[in-house]
Formats: structure tokens, sequence, C-alpha cells
């Protein structure tokens, strides 16, 4: 599993745009095919209109300019690895993010809740049962003195039919305790990802 967020760092240094890529697994027998899918998105964070992909919702804390790239490896037998590298934010500053289950619009309520691969019957959820990072892509991280942040989840699972659509940054860490669970403060900026 090393191997994975080298290789996602990678893509995103040659520039890759929107893509989905399929690959066949060196090691699967001829007769069990394990594909692998490939997904980069990349955006420079403006105020919305329709059509933009890396919206902003607070230029205090994620202004106008600032860059996101995000990266996805999914396959049955590596489960699915997401990578963020983040900059132009404000120094110092404890960042929470995820995936969502909608596109970004012109509010940050617009991408709906988090994408959880169980489920939650009750919305929003809080439950540390289901909103966890183990059933749900968090990605929270802390900028450095230039105001650069990135992080990685690894998730056992891969997308069926129904993916997520986006990443959306948020004011704190994410909070994992009950009643609370999955939380990170408001809605400051969200990129369309097709995961």
């Amino acid at each position: 599993m090393r191997f994975l967020p080298k290789f996602l760092s990678a893509a995103l240094t040659a520039g890759l745009s929107v893509t989905s890529l399929s690959a066949t697994s060196a090691a699967a027998a001829p007769t069990t095919v394990s594909p692998l899918h490939f997904t980069a998105a990349h955006g420079t964070f403006a105020a919305y209109a329709p059509g933009t992909q890396a919206v902003t919702y607070r230029p205090d804390l994620v202004p106008v300019g600032a860059k996101a790239h995000v990266s996805v490896l999914s396959g049955s037998r590596v489960g699915t690895t997401t990578v963020l590298v983040i900059s132009g934010l404000s120094p110092h500053h404890e960042y929470g993010a995820h995936a969502h289950v909608n596109s970004c619009g012109a509010t940050g309520d617009a991408a709906g809740g988090h994408f959880q691969h169980v489920p939650d019957p009750v919305k929003p959820s809080v439950d540390p049962a289901y909103a966890n990072p183990h059933n749900e892509i968090w990605l929270d991280f802390t900028t450095d003195r230039s105001g650069i942040g990135h992080a990685t989840s690894t998730v056992d699972w891969t997308f069926d039919g129904r993916r997520a659509k986006s990443v959306v940054i948020h004011e704190t860490h994410t909070h994992t305790n009950p009643g609370h669970a999955g939380t990170a403060g408001g809605r400051l900026a969200c990129l369309d990802v097709g995961f």
C-alpha cells in the first residue's frame, strides 16, 4: 500500500486534470480481472459561478486563487486511497476535509452530506458508528507557514454504483465524539471530484 500515495503524487506532479483511468492489475489471474480506477481533479478557488469547479465560500480562510489537487486510486484488492494537496491557505490553520455526496454549488450546503460507504439511516449523521474515517473519506490537514497542506485517506472499500462527487474543506479538524462525530465546523470551500 505504500506505493499508492507516491503514485498519486507523481500523477499530480505530472499535471493531470480531471481524468479517469482503468488498468488491469498485473498480479490478477487471467480469469479474475482486478481493475484499478484512477481519478484526478484540480482547481483554483474562485467565487461561485455556474460551472466553477473550485468554489470558496469563506475567502478569509480559503482565498480566491488558492489551489487544490485531489487524486483517487481504487481497486478491489487495494481499497481506495485519496490524496489532497492544497496551497494558498491561511498558515498554521487546522482544516477538515471530506468527500461529499453532491457536486459543489452556490453554497456549501449544495454538496450534501459526507459520502458514507454504509449510509447512516439518521441524517445528519453524527453517530461514530457511521461518521468515522473508515466509513467516510476524511482528509483533515494543518497548513504549514506557507499555507500549504496535504492529507491522505485510505479505506478498505471501493465505490459501487454510488460515488462521491466533491471534496469540501471545513474550518476545523473533524470531531469524533458521539453527537458530533463527523462535524468540522463551517463549509469553507468545495472542489468537484469525479470519484
